[in-house]
This record gives structure tokens, C-alpha cells and sequence, in this order.
């Protein structure tokens, strides 16, 4: 027995074989040998397609959530920065190798 390498299905296929399989006419067995492909991938495709379904007509609408920003941690840390900054620009200034 050969080992047949794997596939990569169409996104319309797969919407395809989902639909027979929720129309429910035929097995999974039969949807299954008709199109050449496991029943297991075949349930797994039909649960994909009923969960994002809700997705076809539009996203849910939701309130935007605030970013939590912590600004007293920012500004502690500009303020921490703008020290080095001034310390290293003095000493360099100090040491010469820094014209100002």
C-alpha cells in the first residue's frame, strides 16, 4: 500500500462538502467516498462552518475596550530617562567628547 502524500483543499471546497453535510441527504460514509476525503475531516469542516457562520453577515458589534495604560509607569520612565539623558550629556560635555 503507497502512502499518498498530503492535500491541501480549497476553502470552496471545503465549504462545499460542509454543506452536503448539513443538508444531511447522505452519510458521512457516502459524503465521504464521494469526495475522497475522511469522515472525520468531513465533521470537522461542517463544525468549522456552523461556528463561524455568524461571521457571513458581519462581525458583532461591541463596544471598543480602552487599552489599559498605566501612565503613571510611562511618565516615571520618561522622567527616568530624561535623567540619564542629562547625567550622560554632562559627563560627556565634562570629558570633552562632546561639543556643546
Amino acid at each position: 500500500m503507497t502512502k499518498r502524500s498530503r492535500r491541501t483543499h480549497s476553502p470552496a471546497f471545503k465549504a462545499k462538502v460542509a454543506l452536503a453535510a448539513i443538508k444531511g441527504e447522505k452519510t458521512l460514509a457516502e459524503l465521504a467516498q464521494q469526495f475522497d476525503v475522511h469522515p472525520n475531516q468531513i465533521t470537522t469542516w461542517r463544525s468549522q462552518l456552523l461556528e463561524g457562520a455568524a461571521g457571513v453577515f458581519g462581525p458583532e458589534k461591541t463596544e471598543p475596550k480602552e487599552a489599559a495604560v498605566d501612565l503613571k509607569g510611562l511618565h516615571a520612565k520618561i522622567g527616568e530617562l530624561t535623567l540619564a539623558n542629562d547625567f550622560l550629556s554632562g559627563a560627556l560635555t565634562k570629558a570633552g567628547l562632546l561639543s556643546a
